[in-house]
């Protein structure tokens, strides 16, 4: 379990976090998220004792970091996927963080199994595409069979079967009781990914709740209906109330009601419906719900200058 209790951090005048608390429990996977510059990275670096907090505390297992006897056992972390000495292999690279810790090579073997690097074990880490060093990472967080592991955007280089694959990794690490907790900036594998969720702005916590619930409270309360009589359909909604607009393939999408009122009323005037959906939010409609005010950069549009297609990039 991870616990941040009034996590504060200050680099002179600039607060890049600010009374931050909140739970990461066994047995989920719990998504990190926020804007860019919101303060996630330097948290996890102070849940690893690499950066000190200004104020507060985060307890691993009931212990700070620095009170882990033999840390690696407790908690594994991918923070930065590129720091591995270049002129190692990648076996050369995990026996000797073995050897500091009291692990057998034997270990060293089943890691790199795991995370599918044994063809290419005796490789120099310097040649290794990003995707490869991401894998690289990951074994090394797992190379003391931890119950906490940190994730830091483990999914960047990887590609569609590799993003893929850790999904379900670190789903089936969670399913062990393990406590994992994953920062990523792809939002649309976050959905499909976490259970839990801690969301913070400008180093301030915004919400922490499942998934389901965020995605859920961002619902827009839109009705999507394509009938044969939508001239008569607009004119009753609109006579009810609510706004509708036209889509791009001719149907309606009728604002601020339910599946279950449109269908009373096309009933209640023997209107036929070819098509009645309710619209429910994404995880990325949730995000901006919570964010927008939060983000560092802006577009002149108004929206965030560092959204993708995918969710928001670092």
């Amino acid at each position: 379990m991870i616990e941040a209790i009034g996590l504060t951090k200050r680099y002179g005048s600039k607060v890049a976090v600010q009374d931050l608390s909140f739970t990461a429990e066994p047995g989920h996977v719990t998504g990190f998220l926020g804007p860019n510059g919101a303060g996630k990275s330097t948290t996890m670096r102070m849940m690893l004792g690499l950066d000190a907090p200004t104020s507060g505390d985060v307890r691993i297992d009931g212990k700070r970091y620095a009170e882990l006897k033999h840390p690696l056992h407790t908690v594994g972390a991918l923070l930065e996927a590129k720091w591995v000495h270049p002129n190692r292999s990648a076996r050369s690279h995990l026996r000797w963080m073995a050897r500091a810790n009291g692990i057998s090579n034997k270990r060293v073997d089943e890691v790199l199994g795991q995370v599918g690097l044994s063809e290419v074990a005796g490789k120099k880490a310097g040649g290794f595409s990003l995707g490869m060093s991401q894998r690289l990472g990951i074994a090394t967080a797992l190379l003391g069979d931890p119950q906490v592991l940190l994730f830091d955007e483990p999914v960047n280089g990887l590609d569609p079967e590799g993003i893929h694959w850790i999904r379900r990794f670190m789903q089936g690490l969670a399913a062990e009781g393990r406590t994992v907790l994953v920062s990523s900036h792809l939002l649309s594998e976050m959905a499909q990914t976490a259970e839990e969720l801690v969301v913070i702005g400008r180093g301030k916590l915004l919400a922490q709740c499942s998934t389901r619930e965020l995605v859920e409270g961002a619902g827009r309360g839109e009705v999507l209906v394509r009938t044969p009589d939508t001239a008569k359909l607009e004119e009753l909604v609109r006579g009810e109330g609510f706004g509708v607009r036209s889509d791009s393939d001719g149907g309606l999408v009728v604002e601020g009601t339910e599946t279950a009122r449109i269908g009373e009323l096309a009933a209640e005037n023997r209107i036929v419906l070819h098509e009645l959906t309710q619209q429910r939010g994404s995880l990325e409609d949730a995000f901006m719900q919570m964010t927008g005010d939060d983000v560092e950069y802006q577009t002149s549009l108004g929206g965030s200058a560092e959204l993708t297609g995918q969710g928001v990039a670092r």
